[in-house]
């Protein structure tokens, strides 16, 4: 059965920071994302990375602040959130997929979603 597990998310003030975990299990998985969904508005492409080579590819928005990572003994993925601003705030989604993208940012190219996590940025 595959699982994808997000966790971390949370309250902080703006100029923060969090760490987001995403574990995924079940099958062998070639990229992992992070997406988010503020309300009101569209699902966002944030980050991704390969498995492999540990390629990585971020939006624009986030360039310089989030860094994503993962640890290949633990099959997780981290999205480590540095320097908060009160547009971050969303539900955080963690996708996975059997595909490997060294630069899309499009949900569609992911097969497997987390339950989402919320982050909320306070200015």
């Amino acid at each position: 059965q595959v699982q994808v597990v997000e966790s971390g998310g949370g309250l902080v003030q703006a100029g923060g920071s969090l760490r987001l975990s995403c574990a995924a299990s079940g099958r062998t998985f070639n990229t992992m994302g992070w997406f988010r969904q503020a309300p009101g508005k569209e699902r966002d492409f944030v980050a991704q990375i390969t498995w492999s080579r540990g390629n990585t590819y971020y939006a624009d928005s986030v360039k310089g602040r989030f860094t994503i990572s993962r640890d290949n003994g633990k099959n997780t993925v981290y999205l480590q959130m540095n320097s908060l601003k009160a547009e971050d705030t969303a539900v955080y989604y963690c996708a996975a997929t059997t595909g490997i993208y060294y630069s899309t940012a499009t949900s569609s190219s992911y097969d497997y979603w987390g339950q989402g996590t919320q982050v909320t940025v306070s200015s």
